[in-house]
């Protein structure tokens, strides 16, 4: 072998240089060799969280969870602060793990930027702080006895917002801690108050009885428009809050604009004679997805969503004072639209395309804006979109090595329901996938129902779906009717059909992938989280015949018990079943996958957070219990300390684990 970089007047023999050679040979990467992305990967991706652009438009600040790995302690990912600079690039590094930082804002006319954290040199509740965009000159904003919830700058920086939740009465603190800790529903509630700091001193200027959801800043900086509950639980918030506007100096407060059900983003026009705000269509509609305006002091609020717009909108911000943006998923891409506060054409200005993104933050010029974007083939990362050009570009890389990683090809696919209803899904093609060849089938059905399974990066532990195809499976997220991103119709279309015309939505689904004979129909699994997880448990039992596997985490078997079990009766009752149960024992029965315990034969793993308040365990426990009763093949798995989800990395990698397990016991 011809070696010419090698100094032959060394003492090495040219065998021995072959042998070498040769063994470096086996070892090496091909060129071209990709590795398939494992669970291990999956819990170490880093995502992009909030995205600020500076007004000025120098600076881009963002959050950065951070996983913790394996000799941390145990706990969730961290969530860093990162600061980059648009001129030249350099990324500062403002909060770094073990610190954790969220609700990102610029101190207004500074090159500062916001945060909330805790940092126990300081106070061992969270705080608002800031820093200069080099990372130093650490300055605390706020000092409140029970921590910051939320806050706010007006556009003068020397008045800042915040919520605190209010503390026990000093009677009852005492008692709580000689041990007297009992939780007596109805009895000392602690609302959330909206305080107002000027040069440093706060004072409380909302109603001792409600609390506060959210708020927005005037832009004379005398007003505050507030979302408010006289409840203190997520089901108020999510059903019965009002849009008050309060005084900044004294709270005198009055109604703003009228609204029913849920509510999302508000914000008022530069001038502030008008407001705008994200609500429901009414109060059973599931998603606070159409544009409402009101002119300050007439209370009335008018829907200028374009008739037959088939769209969810996520995002809303004032243009100028006749003008506002919105951001919406639209089936399973997002686009940034344009409407006149007039009503009338939305008319898109980007989007629609591979990037996908559910908020935008604008330079004052209006042109140019900031966002968290993610694709088919990454994770979040910080992107800069234009308008005058309609172009994206990608400022930040933190996960290369999935450059390294061969995924399986993604794609959206349509097919009819049962009814001719048009039903979206995002298939994912295995990794190595050859056509005319028959794959396994994994159904990954998002959770709500009015989820939205959308065309970009879509792996999580939870939902592993190129992991799945990295293990050859063909994997579909249906978009099932009850789903957002098509508007308030189809959204609603599921109403007192709970498990009905939506699940066949799904079996549609598997007959339009075996009939153009990508899967085998005999060979499909399933596994959801909480709505998704219900609709796994319900494809075990009351559709068993079709499936061969199935998983359910924080599912749903048994709506009645759920109902009396559940932090949220009233949202799920009024804007998905719009029916309460005792209102039709038999079909909210009949629609309860345990009541379909004796027809189950599949395989089913059943897997919960013992933490979780919005699906009781004893929902998991109900549904195994029954399973072993008859005879089905089943496990059951509890996480501790696991609320609605998973939040560390050791349960993560393990639930992955088990879902590959299973799947391959059962479907290969």
């Amino acid at each position: 072998m011809n070696i010419p970089a090698i100094d032959m007047k060394k003492n090495i023999s040219k065998s021995v240089l072959t042998a070498i050679i040769f063994l470096l040979l086996l070892t090496a990467k091909p060129v071209g060799v990709y590795a398939q992305l494992s669970p291990e990967d999956v819990v170490n991706i880093k995502h992009v969280g909030d995205v600020v652009m500076q007004p000025q438009g120098n600076y881009v600040a963002y959050t950065l969870r951070v996983p913790r790995q394996s000799e941390d302690e145990i706990g969730g990912d961290y969530s860093e602060v990162r600061v980059l600079d648009l001129a030249t690039g350099d990324i500062s590094h403002i909060v770094t793990r073990p610190g954790s930082a969220s609700l990102l804002s610029w101190v207004p006319g500074t090159n500062r930027i916001a945060f909330r954290t805790v940092r126990s040199e300081h106070h061992d509740r969270p705080q608002v702080y800031s820093m200069d965009v080099a990372g130093g000159d650490l300055q605390q904003h706020t000092s409140a006895p029970e921590g910051v919830m939320a806050y706010a700058f007006a556009s003068d920086p020397s008045l800042l917002a915040y919520t605190m939740r209010s503390p026990y009465p000093d009677e009852v603190q005492r008692r709580r801690e000689q041990g007297f800790d009992m939780e007596v529903y109805g009895e000392n509630e602690r609302h959330v108050r909206l305080w107002v700091q000027d040069n440093g001193e706060a004072r409380s200027i909302t109603r001792e009885d409600m609390s506060v959801w959210d708020f927005e800043w005037s832009p004379d900086n005398h007003r505050l428009a507030v979302r408010m509950t006289y409840g203190t639980g997520l089901d108020d918030e999510m059903m019965f809050s009002e849009i008050l506007v309060v005084s900044a100096g004294d709270g005198d407060t009055d109604l703003l604009a009228e609204s029913q059900g849920k509510v999302g983003k508000m914000t008022w026009s530069p001038d502030g004679n008008r407001f705008g705000f994200l609500a429901a269509k009414a109060i059973n509609d599931p998603l606070p997805q159409r544009i409402y305006i009101t002119e300050v002091g007439d209370y009335v609020s008018t829907d200028i969503t374009p008739v037959g717009y088939e769209g969810t909108v996520e995002w809303l911000e004032w243009k100028d004072n006749s003008t506002l943006r919105f951001v919406a998923v639209e089936g399973t891409r997002t686009a940034l639209r344009e409407i006149p506060a007039s009503g009338g054409e939305a008319r898109r200005l980007m989007g629609g395309e591979l990037e996908i993104f559910r908020s935008a933050s604008f330079q004052e010029n209006q042109n140019t804006f900031a966002a968290a974007v993610n694709r088919r083939d990454h994770p979040a990362e910080v992107y800069v979109g234009t308008l005058s050009d309609s172009r994206f570009s990608r400022l930040t890389h933190h996960n290369s090595f999935l450059e390294e990683r061969k995924m399986g090809r993604q794609t959206t696919i349509e097919w009819l329901g049962p009814d001719g209803l048009l039903i979206e899904g995002v298939l994912t093609y295995p990794v190595g996938y050859e056509q005319g060849n028959v794959y396994p089938l994994a159904i990954l059905p998002h959770g709500g129902p009015e989820g939205i399974s959308i065309d970009g990066w879509n792996t999580r532990p939870l939902y592993p779906a190129q992991v799945l195809a990295a293990e050859g499976y063909v994997v579909l997220k249906p978009n099932y009717r009850g789903s957002g991103g098509r508007g308030s119709r189809f959204t609603m279309a599921n109403h007192r059909d709970l498990g009905g015309k939506e699940f066949e939505d799904v079996i549609r689904g598997i007959d339009h992938l075996a009939y153009q004979g990508l899967v085998d129909p005999r060979k499909v699994g399933i596994s959801g989280t909480s709505y998704g997880g219900y609709f796994s448990a319900l494809a075990g039992t009351r559709y068993s015949e079709r499936f061969a596997a199935a998983i359910t985490f924080a599912g749903l078997s048994n709506w009645i018990s759920f109902m009396g079990t559940t932090d949220i009766p009233h949202e799920m009752s009024i804007t998905h079943w719009d029916l309460w149960w005792f209102e039709n024992e038999g079909l909210t029965w009949d629609r309860s996958p345990v009541a379909h315990i004796q027809n189950a034969r599949t395989p089913i793993l059943v897997a919960h957070g013992l933490a979780d308040d919005r699906v009781h365990p004893e929902q998991s426990l109900q549904l195994h219990q029954f399973l072993k009763l008859n005879d089905v093949p089943t496990g059951l798995v509890m996480y501790p300390r696991q609320p609605h989800g998973l939040v560390e990395r050791a349960h993560r990698i393990d639930f992955m684990e088990r879902v590959i397990g299973w799947f391959n016991k059962n479907l290969k």
